[in-house]
Formats: structure tokens, sequence, C-alpha cells
């Protein structure tokens, strides 16, 4: 290349890395990704390298990059603030190690022992700034800045609850200090200020790190103080002579000095021999990295022993003696190719952008979530835009901005399909919620393991030896594509399944499945409501709905509209009622919401869900019908044939019938859920607390405040023998 080419590329390149420096320090508005910001780096040392003619003392390469913001006095740095030269690989850390000794053995007379011993921190991803104390109290606190001066926010630190506005006194105090340290925002501080932001409409921050900085240059203190600023001190600057001499020799030791004078450290440090153990507390860190709850995007070595960082000095830009080993980009740009929207195991449909294979995070992404309609909105995502993409250890991929600035003319907008792509399902939204459903869960392909394991649980149809590992089979063969197929099997097709030592294990096996799923076919009205998998239809609810109609068919057939009509004229009769001292009337479907209600009727209305229900019964399931409480003139009973109804001479005993009945205490001969269930069976409903309202309270033994507020409003309290008396004797 030529020396004339090599200055225009040169020039080009300081110019881009002084417009990202503002972007990135000033305005807390990065264009571009880390990674990105790196490589311009790179290029622009390799040139520099190549022709040195041309490095000039304003080059990026050669001073610290930022800047003052506007509206702070600008304040000199007694001792410079410099950055750190960065590694990225395991070379470049044998590398820096090796130029450590060599200038070592140059300058020291003393024999170097065979491994040099280093300092370990992690990399904080924040903002450094310069406290300084004088007498052991706060005074000034200053930017980084360009490395010479930065901005005075003194006021802002001040705010600061992680800064001590007065040190420890651990013998004599430094009569003037500056302490080293990065101002930076906690994960779950950063999700909660960008949701306040939000909810009062104003701009959200891109990451913790530009929130930190946004943060500490409010002109007004009062903001500052309201945002969750954290800091964690990593070394000093300027010291008095006197302080100097008593300093610790170590810089290890110096960090452990200053955890003593009050100030917060980060707590993953170490102390390391060689280059070798120096990669291990990398590799550490990378892998706990998604645990941290801050962000950090490296490590720092640091030679420990201080009079030889003294003596190694610096260059024009860093320190000798240091280095920042980096983690792989966590962001980088990428084109989004693509939209399509994925069905989870619940229903849930979620856009997933297909991008151009990009190497972030240590690995190459193709993939990115886009979580929900209303995401895709506010990012404002469109096919064919530039973004930048995250990976932040083994997270999932998200894609974090757009580069609107760098939209093409072709690029067009995404919208949610209004039918389930796997099974053509309808789809519906969640009241006040932001993700969509395929509504067909009994029929829908992805759901399909997620429904047949919610069927065949223990509390729903109760069908033992039937796990997810035999589910799984079950469906990769599609041998089960709904719930009524199971009824289909035979044992001499699932016997293979069980993979056991021998094949008459895996036979036995397979007929002790063919029966747990054969008696299954008799079930409770409300366990197989419950089975059926319907959103917000638990167990409790479900039994409220089986009591309620007293079987499915009017359940299939109930106009829910209607009915929250209904339940919400009765709750507003009963408060008339209850100012004018007037007997309330019963609620119907009580404790069954509006959204419970409307998740009722997308499922019932949906063909294919009905479909599976016609298939189970055909296949022989069928349920005893209860005596239904829903209002006269509602037509209740279903005429089918599969299950006559119970005459009064096989009815079974119901002991409890509209008694509310509270369990506290350690039951001998029945666990809580046997007791709850045998309480349900009778015609009773089990509370959580004493009320006025609760019947009896079955006490066992260590019964404590539930016990105790029964005798004080005199509810009637049974001991577990009378419990089991009054079950084989059915009164109450």
């Amino acid at each position: 290349m030529l020396a004339l080419e090599a200055q225009r590329q040169i020039a080009a390149l300081r110019e881009s890395i002084a417009r990202h420096d503002r972007a990135y320090y000033l305005l807390d508005a990065p264009e571009i990704s880390d990674a990105s910001y790196d490589g311009l780096m790179l290029q622009l040392r390799s040139l520099e390298q190549q022709f040195p003619q041309l490095i000039t003392a304003d080059s990026p390469t050669q001073r610290v990059s930022g800047g003052v913001a506007e509206g702070f006095e600008t304040i000199a740095h007694e001792v410079p603030m410099l950055s750190l030269a960065n590694a990225f690989s395991e070379a470049d850390v044998a590398a820096f190690d090796r130029r450590v000794r060599d200038s070592l053995t140059a300058s020291q007379q003393d024999l170097l022992p065979a491994e040099l011993t280093y300092s370990a921190e992690l990399k904080f991803d924040g903002l450094a700034v310069s406290l300084r104390y004088e007498e052991g109290q706060f005074v000034r606190a200053v930017t980084r800045g360009d490395g010479s001066a930065g901005e005075d926010v003194s006021a802002n630190v001040r705010t600061m609850r992680a800064v001590p506005l007065r040190l420890n006194a651990i013998g004599e105090l430094p009569e003037s200090l500056e302490v080293r340290g990065e101002v930076l925002m906690f994960r779950e501080d950063f999700q909660r200020l960008n949701a306040r932001q939000r909810a009062q409409g104003e701009r959200e921050f891109v990451n913790p790190r530009n929130a930190a900085a946004g943060s500490l240059r409010q002109l007004d203190c009062a903001v500052t103080a309201q945002r969750p600023l954290r800091f964690f001190a990593y070394g000093i600057g300027a010291v008095d002579a006197k302080t100097e001499g008593r300093l610790p020799a170590s810089q290890f030791a110096l960090l452990e000095w200053l955890v003593a004078l009050g100030l917060p450290v980060g707590a993953v440090r170490a102390r390391l021999q060689g280059p070798r153990a120096l990669l291990s507390f990398w590799q550490d860190a990378l892998a706990r990295r998604p645990q941290l709850p801050y962000d950090i995007d490296g490590v720092v070595y640091k030679l420990d022993h201080r009079p030889w960082q003294e003596a190694l000095g610096w260059v024009a830009r860093s320190p000798r003696w240091a280095i920042a080993h980096k983690f792989p980009a966590e962001e980088a740009l990428s084109e989004v190719l693509d939209i399509e929207v994925q069905v989870g195991r619940t229903g849930a449909l979620t856009p997933v952008a297909k991008l151009r294979p990009t190497f972030v995070g240590g690995v190459t992404v193709a993939n990115a979530s886009l979580h929900n309609e209303d995401e895709v909105r506010r990012k404002d995502i469109q096919i064919g835009d530039i973004v930048v993409v995250r990976r932040a250890g083994d997270v999932i991929p998200e894609v974090v901005r757009v580069l609107v600035e760098q939209r093409p003319r072709t690029a067009r907008a995404f919208s949610m399909p209004t039918a389930c792509p796997v099974c053509g399902s309808a789809v519906a939204r969640e009241p006040e919620g932001a993700v969509l459903r395929c509504l067909g869960g009994l029929f829908c392909g992805a759901q399909r393991r997620q429904a047949l394991w919610h069927f065949a649980q223990r509390r729903a149809m109760g069908i033992e030896g039937l796990g997810e590992k035999i589910i799984d089979q079950l469906v990769e063969r599609a041998w089960v594509r709904t719930p009524a197929d199971l009824y289909q099997l035979s044992a001499t097709q699932l016997a293979p399944l069980f993979r056991a030592k021998n094949p008459a294990e895996d036979s036995r096996a397979a007929h002790k499945l063919v029966a747990a799923i054969a008696a299954s076919r008799r079930v409770r009205l409300e366990r197989f409501v419950f089975a059926l998998g319907i959103r917000h239809v638990g167990e409790e609810i479900a039994r409220v709905l089986a009591s309620y109609f007293g079987d499915l068919d009017p359940m299939m057939e109930a106009d829910w509209s209607a009915l929250a009509a209904r339940k919400q004229a009765v709750q507003k009769e009963n408060q008339r009622r209850r100012t004018r001292g007037e007997a309330l009337e019963p609620v119907p479907l009580e404790g069954v919401g509006s959204e419970i209600l409307a998740s009722l009727q997308l499922f019932f209305a949906q063909e294919h869900n009905r479909a599976v229900i016609r298939a189970l019964r055909a296949a022989g399931v069928h349920w005893e019908r209860l005596p239904a409480t829903a209002p006269d003139g509602l037509e209740l009973l279903s005429t089918t044939d599969d299950a006559p109804l119970a005459d009064a001479g096989t009815m079974q005993a119901r002991p409890w019938e509209g008694k509310t009945v509270v369990i506290t205490g350690r039951l001998e001969s029945l666990t809580r859920e046997e007791a709850s269930e045998q309480i349900r069976n009778g015609g009773g409903k089990v509370a959580s607390s004493v009320s006025a309202r609760t019947d009896f309270v079955l006490a066992g033994a260590e019964a404590g405040s539930k016990l105790e507020r029964a005798l004080a409003l005199g509810v009637t309290v049974i001991d577990e023998a009378e419990f089991l008396r009054r079950i084989a004797n059915g009164y109450d």
C-alpha cells in the first residue's frame, strides 16, 4: 500500500472513531457495537504500525478516548487516568507476560521468580471516575474524560449511596487520596429504570453502561439521586507523600486496604502466578458472566508488585504493567433477512428474526428472539434492517436496536399471523397482555408434548408410567397426535419404548402402562376439565366449573359472555344489598374471573378442540355427572349414553356438602392433599385462611395461628379421628 493511500485511510478511520467516541462517551447514544468499534481501532493501529511516520499526537491510538460534556466544569487529573491495552487471545496474554518479564529483566537487578504474580479483577462495563478524599472526607469526583481532564460530577456522585462520604478511620487517614473506580448500574436496576422511562413516555437507555453514564452526567443532581448507580474501586491516583510510603507493596493488598477504608471493591479478584493461571481466571469469569448482577466485558491483569509497576511505567495511552483481556463480543451488526413465527409448547407465538449469520458472544448467531408483536413495534424492526444483536453467555440472542439511518428502501414491515402457522387454529391475544396464543391446544403439533404431559399427570387423568421420555417417543413416531390416540396403543407397540435391560421387563412395563391408560377412562369431571389444558384453568377452577355445570356438554355450549354479564350484575346487586344489610345472592362461578371466562370461550369455540373431546368420548372416556348449581332454565345435563346419571342409591355420600374447611397442623394418616381431596369429594370447599365464614377447622399436630384464630372466632374444631369418622359415616 502506498503512503498516500494509507494516509487517506488513516484520516477516514480517525474521523470515524472520533464521531463514535462522541456518540458513546458524550451523547450516551452509541451508533455501533463495541466489537465494531474495536475493529476500527485495530485497523487504525495496524496501519500506523506499517507507516509510523503518519502517527500524530492527536491520533485515537495515542490518547484516551472521551471528552468533557458541556455544562460541567473541567478538572485536570493530577495523575492521568489512562486506559488499558487489550488482549483478545491466549497468545496476546502470553505476549503480555513475556513483555513484562523482558522489561523487568532489563531494569531490575533482582532475580525474577519462575512465574510472575498478577492481581486479576473483573473489567466492569461502566464509567470510570476518580474520587478525591482529604483527611478521609469526600471532596470531589471527576470522570476520566480524555485522560488528562474530566468532568466535575461531585454533586451527582455525592448522591450515590455506594460512595462513602467519609472513609473508615483505620490508623492515620491519608491527607489526600484519589480513588479510581467504575460507576455502573446492575442489570435488574437497569430493567426497572427502563420500565419507568417507558411508563413516563421518556427515552429508554440502550444498555446499563449508557444508563449509568447518562445518569451520572445529569446537570440536576436530583435526577441522579433517583437513579440506582453503584461504584466499585479498583485502584488509586494521586496520594500524599506520607501515605504513599505506607501503602501496600501488592496490588491485591491495595484493594484489601481500600475495602478496609470502607470503599466497595469487586468481590471477584485473585492473586495468580503465570499466564496459565490468568487464562483459567478468564475462563471462569466468562462462564459466570451471565449469572453476575452487572455487565463485564473482560478481566484485567495487573502486575501485583507495585514497585515493579513504577519501574515499568507507561506508554502514551496505557500502563505497561496491566492489560484488559476482553471477552468475545456480546454485540455485533447483522441484517434481518426475514421474520418467522414459532409456536411454543404452551401455544405462545413468538416472532423470530432470521439473521445473516454473524459471530457474537463466541458463537455464530443466525436467529434472535423478538419476543412479541409489541416489542417488534417498539423497536421498529423491519425485514431488511441492519440491527445490533446481543448475546450474553448462554442467553438467547436478541435484537437490541435498529440502525434506522441505514434502513434500505426495500425494507418491509412485519405483521403477526391471524392463524397458527402450525395447525391453522385461530390465535388470540391475552387480555391486557402482549402474547398471542394458538387456541388449538389439544390439536396443535407444536403443543403436543406439553398437552400430553399435562393430560396424563397425576392430578389430571392420572396415567401412571406415561412420563416425558415415553411421550417424546410417541410424538416423534407420530403414534399419538392427540390425547385420544393414547387409548389405541397396545402393549406390543409400547414395549420397545422402555429400553430396559431385557424384553421381559419392557413387556411388563408396557402392559402396566396400557392398564393405566385403560383405568383412566373413568375419571371425575373436574379432573377431566383440568386435563384439557385450558389456559388459566387450574384444579380449583376446574372444580368450580364441574360443580356449576354438572357435565361437560353444558359447559361446552355455555354462553360465556352472558355468564360474565350475569356474574357482574350479581356482584353489583350484592354491593347494594350489603349496604342495606340484606342477604346476598350467590355469585355464579365465584372465583372465575373475566380472563378465565374469555379463555374458556376461546377454547370451546375451536372445532379442533371439540373434535378431540369427541374422540376421547368415542375411546370410552367418561365421568359421573354431578348435581349442578347453575340457575334454573339452563339445560345442564347431557343426554348422551356414555355416562348414565347415578341414582340416589349409588350417589356418593357427601358429608361436607356446602361446608368450608381449613386444614392446619400435621396429619398422621393422611397427607394434606389427600384430606383436601376427601373434603372436595364430600361436597366441601378447602380454604387457606380462617374467617367467620369457616365451618370447620381440621387441626392436626403442631397446629398454630389458624387454630388460635378458629378458637377466638368460635369456629368448630375437629381432630383427625373425628374427620375420618365423619367421612366413614357420611354426615356432618
